[in-house]
């Protein structure tokens, strides 16, 4: 069974629309761990749009007592300050994504291109050294899996956002057969194989089913909008459910 690590990012962007602190982001980390989640991740973007650098050291010291069962995942782009967060800090697992400090959101993976290597590289050894399994984001596509080993990473995150849009157009066979043939070449290449964005209670089970190698899925937007209707811990035990093979 995939493991779930809840992404409190929107919790921290409703948050951040008023000046109470009110949702409190360490309040929902408590009910997501307590209905089961196995992770939760944060991604402190350097705008702290959502999640605040202040955040961080919180979060891991709530979770000290439950870490390493439920791990931290740090997703972010490879600068100074996000190596600087995972040395305070030590997460888990680390997830290294290319967006550029003013991206909308997470869009596209990693090519590992030269322009990518350098910088990728360097970051996976400085995060290896510092005892994290390092993740980089990628897209469904089987090619670029050849260029992962090189990199010294543990292993991917496939971006399903492209899945997800097809799976709401109402012909996702072709986007969840290239996620699939992503998952099973880097399984083949003895990668973690983890996956994430816009992943929601209808999407999930077909790509579970396809990819029986997944290890985890990162949840936040979704889940947070299925808890405005169902409640935060149920939500949390309803994606876990769904995460389960059928």
């Amino acid at each position: 069974m995939a493991r779930l690590s809840v992404n409190l990012n929107k919790i921290a962007l409703l948050r951040n629309s008023r000046h109470t602190g009110v949702p409190d982001v360490l309040t929902f980390a408590g009910i997501a761990h307590e209905a089961g989640a196995d992770g939760l991740t944060v991604h402190p973007r350097p705008d702290e749009r959502h999640i605040r650098r202040s955040d961080v050291p919180a979060l891991a010291s709530l979770m000290q007592p439950w870490r390493p069962q439920c791990e931290l995942n740090i997703e972010g782009y490879p600068d100074d300050r996000l190596l600087d967060i995972v040395r305070e800090v030590r997460p888990e697992q680390c997830t290294l994504v290319p967006d550029p400090p003013g991206a909308f959101t997470s869009e596209e993976g990693w090519k590992l291109d030269n322009r990518d290597v350098p910088l990728v590289n360097q970051a996976v050894a400085e995060l290896k050294r510092l005892g994290c399994r390092v993740i980089l984001f990628v897209d469904p596509d089987p090619s670029v899996i050849e260029r992962v080993p090189g990199s010294g990473a543990n292993g991917i995150e496939i971006y399903t956002g492209t899945y997800a849009a097809a799976f709401r157009a109402g012909d996702s066979r072709k986007e969840l057969e290239a996620c699939a043939a992503t998952a099973a070449r880097a399984h083949e290449r003895g990668l973690v194989v983890n996956a994430g964005h816009d992943l929601n209670l209808d999407n999930l089970p077909p790509l579970v089913a396809a990819m029986p190698f997944l290890a985890e899925a990162s949840i936040g937007h979704e889940l947070t909008a299925d808890a405005l209707v169902m409640g935060f811990a149920a939500a949390v035990k309803a994606y876990k459910a769904a995460l389960t093979p059928p």
